[in-house]
């Protein structure tokens, strides 16, 4: 693919919406690409993580392992998905395992690289800051719609 496809890409993932053409340049130009095929893992969960995955193309299922020992489906994952996103900015490990489900590529974006980023690009860094706390305050609205059931 061509970097200008790589910048259109990364312009649909919502955690880099509103990013002038050229960051988003700069990100598609200093990450990476990578292709799967069918049945190949990109990360198992436990894993240390030092980047974030958005997928380019194909399908990538997501498992993790439920405390009795069981593998439980968390969903998949197609083209603009972000996986991983924490990582980009924070030592974290993987909470869940990607197998790509068909072939497929993705565009791997290394820690150093997003925080350069965020440190050259003040704005670049509210935006994001702003972003990652709408989404932790959506998952903790969706966590306090279930504490009816363990009451």
């Amino acid at each position: 693919m061509a970097l200008s496809d790589d910048i259109a890409l990364l312009s649909r993932v919502p955690l880099f919406a509103g990013f002038s053409d050229d960051k988003l340049r700069l990100m598609a130009f200093g990450a990476e690409r990578r292709r799967l095929v069918e049945g190949q893992t990109l990360f198992r969960e436990g894993a240390s993580a030092d980047c974030g995955f958005v997928v380019a193309s194909g399908i990538f299922r997501l498992t993790s392992t439920a405390r009795d020992g069981s593998l439980r489906e968390e969903g998949e994952a197609g083209e603009g998905t972000l996986l991983s996103e924490i990582a980009m900015i924070s030592a974290v490990e993987r909470k869940y395992t990607a197998t790509a489900l068909t072939d497929g590529e993705v565009i791997r974006i290394n820690r150093p690289l997003f925080r350069r980023m965020l440190e050259e690009y003040p704005d670049v860094a509210l935006m994001v800051d702003a972003r990652i706390r709408e989404n932790l305050a959506a998952m903790i609205d969706g966590i306090r719609g279930l504490a009816g059931r363990f009451a």
